[in-house]
């Protein structure tokens, strides 16, 4: 116990970037479980392929500097995982049997239609797993993202059912590797995934995103005062893309939450193993509701027990030929109003926020009206006209920040074109990239 704590004094605040990958931490759609001082964290690590690689595990005391443990299940552990999907892996401890079990959702890597929960059994939390096969609750409820939750000695496996429509709650045997029974199927024809389910005092909270696939949405959640229910319908929480993330954990540290994501690659055509992670403190307006916002990083402080989050930095854009900056015009807070230059001021409409969207590329957020900088339509042609649109996943709202003679230019994904100022030196357009100063930018 002195060795513990000494080792608690020891640690100090640390600052985790969003959008990193920690150093090329492969725990992709994880979670973590403490034991000791160390935070243990499982998740997918994948071939290049997509199809299942290990099951990897990372261990951290203070949650930024991870160090490899072990690929703890492995294509050679069982036949079936010889060319399988495996995802969204969490792992508990059942005290009453020595044994640390964990649950994760499988596939037979060329589709989905299996539909399966796994299971995989181990004397040591980073040690290797012994496979123990896969199958549909209680034989006939399809399993796909999926997670874990521990109260006390007795567990509950959560997953998404009916070809993702639905959302199954089940109480787990007692030694955890089975399904006892179902507690409820309480969002029925939802299309709710990727489940995290936490407790706060005496609500409990069920935090999920929607279904599209790789690309990001608004994720929601729901609570109760017990797992049984009622349960509410859903709130929405973050912004239209969950800052281009998607659940994978919420940890609880003293008295704090942490909600963990993944920027899943697929959304930008990378492979999973390229997918970033955002990590963001969860606040609490009330016993029942809760909220999260955008920080560029947080400090975590594990031996305290506290998460927080970093202001949001917004910069002027100024035009090399005109010196004049990007402006939303009139203050406008409506879609489609036009983006313009105009001389610099101190209004907020002038103010921007280059988000990383994963891949390389950015949203530019305007401070005033929290929209982003959109190529009208979808537009490739040269010429199309740029105005201030609700943020989303189209290729249209999303930049790269490319240096160019000093300067930067702004390219739009979609089309490959640059942001430009037009010839009446006011109005912008995206053009063919080239050489002249009107394309070229600067911010501060």
């Amino acid at each position: 116990m002195k060795i513990l704590m000494a080792l608690l004094m020891l640690l100090t605040p640390v600052t985790v970037t969003n959008g990193t990958q920690f150093g090329g931490v492969h725990a992709h759609g994880g979670g973590v479980i403490k034991v000791g001082s160390y935070y243990y964290w499982f998740g997918e690590n994948r071939s290049a392929d997509d199809t299942f690689y290990a099951v990897s595990v990372y261990r951290s005391t203070d949650l930024l500097t991870w160090e490899f443990r072990n690929n703890v299940l492995t294509r050679s552990s069982a036949a079936e995982l010889a060319s399988a999907k495996i995802e969204r892996p969490k792992v508990v401890y059942n005290a009453a049997t020595g044994k640390y079990v964990m649950w994760m959702h499988k596939e037979n890597g060329s589709d989905y239609a299996e539909a399966r929960a796994a299971v995989a059994v181990s004397d040591t939390v980073d040690g290797t797993y012994a496979y123990a096969g896969s199958f549909r609750p209680l034989g006939s409820y399809m399993s796909r993202d999926i997670t874990l939750y521990q109260e006390g000695s007795t567990a509950y496996m959560i997953s998404a059912a009916d070809e993702n429509r639905d959302l199954m709650i089940y109480r787990l045997t007692a030694d955890y590797r089975n399904v006892e029974s179902v507690v409820g199927n309480f969002w029925n024809d939802a299309s709710r995934e990727a489940p995290a389910l936490f407790k706060r005092g005496s609500t409990y909270f069920m935090l999920t995103s929607g279904t599209s696939g790789w690309n990001p949405n608004q994720s929601r959640y729901a609570t109760a005062s017990s797992i049984a229910g009622p349960w509410t319908g859903w709130t929405n929480v973050g912004d239209a893309t969950t800052y281009n993330s998607q659940p994978a954990y919420v940890l609880q540290l003293g008295n704090s939450f942490l909600y963990m994501g993944d920027r899943w690659a697929g959304a930008w055509g990378g492979p999973v193993n390229s997918s970033e992670y955002v990590w963001l403190p969860i606040s609490f307006p009330s016993s029942t509701s809760m909220t999260l916002g955008w920080s560029p990083t947080i400090t975590v402080d594990a031996a305290a027990g506290t998460v927080t989050g970093s202001a949001v930095p917004y910069y002027q854009v100024t035009n090399r030929s005109s010196g004049k900056v990007i402006d939303v015009w009139n203050s406008s807070t409506a879609d489609n109003a036009e983006v313009k230059t105009y001389a610099a001021n101190t209004g907020t409409n002038q103010q921007w926020d280059f988000r990383s969207t994963g891949g390389g590329y950015l949203h530019v957020i305007n401070r005033n009206s929290g929209k982003c900088l959109d190529v009208a339509s979808s537009s490739t042609a040269d010429g199309a006209n740029i105005i201030q649109y609700t943020c989303g996943t189209g290729a249209n709202q999303q930049w790269s920040w490319v240096a160019s003679s000093g300067y930067y230019q702004l390219k739009a994904r979609h089309s490959g074109k640059c942001l430009a100022l037009a010839a009446d030196a006011v109005d912008l357009q995206q053009l063919t990239c080239g050489t002249a100063t009107t394309q070229l930018w600067s911010r501060s």
